[in-house]
């Protein structure tokens, strides 16, 4: 499909052909969500302008948003100094862009020394899933 997208080239694709993708919020710079691409996500997200992902578990193209309406628009594409993450930076479409409801997927966070810590979650469910998913 991509063949003569040199482009794709430059992007060090692992031996699966994935690489990981990285959604960052345009304005706030929050860390959305982590995901995988492969050469067609990548060609689909450049040219519908919204972020298609390589979904590992399900073997598919994931368009984002599909089933939740929560789509991301892709304002920036970049490829870090490596070539081997790509970074997307991109409008999320009704705020929500994890499957648990809620803003990021990046809410639980570290709290207490490394013999006593637990993962605390402290970003609110902006939506509950069962609302989403139907």
């Amino acid at each position: 499909m991509n063949a003569n997208f040199k482009w794709l080239n430059k992007v060090r694709w692992d031996e699966y052909g994935l690489v990981p993708v990285i959604a960052q919020e345009v304005g706030s710079n929050d860390v959305l969500m982590f995901a995988w691409m492969n050469r067609d996500a990548l060609t689909r997200t450049v040219q519908l302008g919204e972020a298609v992902y390589w979904s590992r578990s399900r073997k598919k193209l994931w368009h984002k948003g599909e089933e939740s309406g929560h789509i991301q628009k892709v304002h920036e594409i970049r490829l870090d100094c490596d070539e081997d993450v790509v970074l997307l930076k991109v409008e999320q479409t009704g705020g929500i862009a994890c499957h648990t409801g809620r803003h990021s997927c990046f809410f639980q966070k570290f709290e207490g020394a490394a013999d006593d810590g637990v993962w605390q979650a402290v970003d609110p469910v902006l939506q509950s899933p069962e609302s989403i998913y139907k």
